[in-house]
């Protein structure tokens, strides 16, 4: 009895000092119990949920639901959220209980759910504009000036990982790196009528709020998926202005490329078997914290910089950063 009352005492001091609140894992829900997490620590999603009505949408809806679990996690008692019901939703939605899921894969789908159930399109446009990284691919003949376009836009930025050490910075410089297409690989030019060699790339046109950093730490090969553990160094801040200037289009008009950190999705395990987990920073003091389902704990950057890799630890797999300086992002703003 001592021992009831002492956890639930310390759980209340857990969730008053720090407004965090725990999820239990149920039928292996770690990956969903870890992206709630980001998604609560990316309050711009609650606050604009809480302006949805939700008026003609079924108790099947994935939206509807995540509402309600983002409410929950706000409110002020202690204990592990109830959150059941956005899992079984998902299930009914093909991202099925008691299976081990990529957590990029079901990140993406919620955001794609939220587009196709949400009865509010112009809010529903407004939490994908949260994410939306618009770029611009081209595709320029090596014998003429002609130059092919095509705007498109990512809710993640994948990120090919090497098998050595890494850093962010590495990473994002490969992926807008022009690709020398040649030989077998030329490409039809209609102002020279022939195939030619030619360049391949990918512009920034805009940035997000919210920029999500998919690390790509699977490899397939001979019919075996593996996982690298390899040191891939990531910053609490960055500018993108600073570190990738050939990455942006002719078009970019955004004066305000500052990055920050503030939530980070980590792998532990092998490719076919592993667990989620996330550090998070807290909306009101800027502190990091630790949550591994239902348990919490307060962390630092110190540990959330363990999860750069290496054998027998736990690597970050995604990265969620807010536009801002730290002293800019404690408050939300949801324009741009």
């Amino acid at each position: 009895m001592h021992s009831r009352i002492c956890n639930a005492f310390s759980a209340l001091i857990m969730r008053d000092y720090f407004g965090l609140r725990g999820l239990t894992n149920y039928h292996l829900s770690c990956c969903v119990n870890t992206l709630l997490q980001t998604f609560f620590a990316t309050w711009e999603i609650g606050d604009l949920l809480d302006k949805w009505k939700a008026a003609s949408v079924t108790e099947d809806s994935v939206p509807l639901q995540l509402k309600r679990v983002l409410t929950a996690m706000r409110r002020d008692h202690s204990g592990p959220v109830p959150h059941r019901d956005f899992l079984h939703s998902l299930d009914r939605n093909c991202v099925r209980l008691n299976t081990q899921h990529d957590a990029d894969e079901v990140f993406l789908a919620i955001l794609n759910f939220m587009q196709q159930q949400m009865d509010d399109k112009p809010l529903a446009l407004e939490i994908q504009n949260l994410y939306k990284i618009s770029v611009e691919t081209y595709l320029q003949c090596s014998e003429c000036p002609s130059v092919q376009t095509l705007t498109s836009y990512l809710l993640s930025l994948p990120l090919h990982v090497k098998e050595d050490h890494d850093s962010l910075e590495d990473c994002m410089t490969s992926f807008f790196e022009h690709q020398e297409l040649k030989g077998i690989n030329c490409c039809f030019c209609a102002e020279c009528g022939k195939k030619t060699p030619s360049k391949q790339g990918v512009k920034l046109l805009s940035l997000p709020r919210i920029l999500c950093v998919h690390l790509k730490r699977y490899r397939n090969g001979r019919g075996i998926t593996r996982k690298l553990d390899c040191r891939v160094t990531f910053p609490e801040t960055f500018d993108f202005s600073e570190t990738l200037k050939e990455a942006f289009s002719t078009d970019f008009a955004q004066n305000d490329c500052k990055y920050t950190l503030h939530a980070v999705v980590v792998h532990s395990g092998s490719a076919v078997c592993g667990h989620y987990t996330a550090y998070v920073r807290n909306r009101e003091n800027q502190g990091w914290y630790y949550a591994d389902d239902s348990h919490m704990k307060r962390s630092s950057w110190e540990e959330v910089q363990t999860t750069y890799g290496g054998h027998h630890r736990g690597t970050a797999y995604m990265l969620m950063y807010r536009r801002g300086s730290k002293e800019e992002v404690q408050q939300p703003e949801l324009s741009g």
